[in-house]
């Protein structure tokens, strides 16, 4: 290849970078300090939770490495017995809580993305065949959807994950409780999606371009992914964004109330759980700093997606 061929190749990708280094979308963002800053604590917790094997003073699930007299240490402080100090303290069994917090996190981003990409998945697809199809399909799929709506979804959650693990035999129930909770939380979501996709693919199905796909004989399907799909992405990716942090405090919402991960694997809602049980004696940094991990983390993705709704919105530009 010459370097002629490999410039030409490569001002294509140039240029697209360009276009997005000046797009509307990036100049709202770099004037918005407050989505600036939650991106950073979004981005910290991220990476945090991705190399918590690497990054954490110790691994708190391996019984090897705890040691029960440096249970309940003050954040800094040196332990009365080993001298030992953690940064955020420990908890009732001797883990360092700045650990399980990283650890923690792995469990509830997983559980929020996994319920987030499988809620998408379904609304998407049947909204798509909703507002494509019309007819009884079309009052089928929404009066579902009306019926769930009408539930919190998190009792709809509460319900499917009881119904799930009730099918289940009593020794899985610990080894398939994060799949069971992703279901369930994903599940109980699909809703807003379908909905917001119906409405989007009603309005782009009378278009020149989709009549154009039928008059050349494009099969429904073809037409739904590969010509109306593009177009409801935008607003797909906002509910998502939004979803993720609603997804994220259902999960944590149940384990706290005791009905998702189990303790051996804690997730930040377990965490929670855990520290409000000492809260009363003192010991208010086990329950202090994962809930204020939980708070940033959702209030960070909410502050995210409120910004993208805006920035996607053309009427707004």
């Amino acid at each position: 290849m010459t370097d002629d061929t490999a410039s030409a190749s490569l001002s294509p990708m140039r240029a697209r970078l360009r276009a997005w280094a000046h797009s509307d979308v990036l100049y709202s963002f770099r004037r918005s300090p407050t989505i600036v800053v939650s991106a950073l604590v979004l981005a910290a917790i991220l990476i945090g939770a991705l190399l918590a094997p690497f990054v954490s003073p110790q691994n708190p699930f391996d019984p090897a490495s705890l040691n029960l007299m440096d249970g309940k240490t003050p954040p800094m402080t040196p332990n009365q017995f080993t001298g030992a100090s953690f940064l955020l303290g420990t908890d009732d069994q001797g883990r360092d809580v700045l650990s399980v917090i990283l650890y923690g996190s792995r469990i509830s981003l997983l559980v929020g993305f996994a319920s987030v990409l499988l809620s998408a998945v379904m609304g998407v697809l049947l909204g798509l065949i909703a507002g494509y199809r019309g007819g009884q399909i079309d009052n089928l799929i929404m009066r579902v959807a009306d019926i769930q709506l009408t539930f919190p979804s998190i009792l709809v959650a509460l319900m499917i994950f009881g119904v799930v693990k009730g099918f289940l035999p009593p020794q899985a129930h610990e080894s398939a409780a994060l799949p069971v909770l992703i279901f369930s939380i994903g599940l109980s979501a699909w809703p807003q999606y379908a909905r917001t996709v119906r409405g989007v693919t009603m309005v782009e199905r009378n278009k020149e371009y989709v009549q154009a796909a039928r008059v050349i004989g494009l099969r429904p399907m073809i037409i739904m992914t590969r010509h109306v799909l593009p177009n409801v992405l935008g607003p797909v990716l906002v509910i998502a964004t939004l979803g993720l942090a609603l997804a994220i405090i259902s999960e944590a919402t149940l384990s706290f109330l005791g009905v998702g991960v189990p303790p051996t694997n804690p997730s930040l809602g377990t965490l929670i759980r855990i520290g409000q049980e000492y809260i009363a004696s003192g010991e208010w940094w086990i329950l202090f700093f994962p809930a204020l991990t939980l708070l940033a983390l959702s209030l960070s993705v909410n502050l995210i997606g409120d910004w993208l709704r805006d920035a996607l919105n053309p009427k707004l530009r």
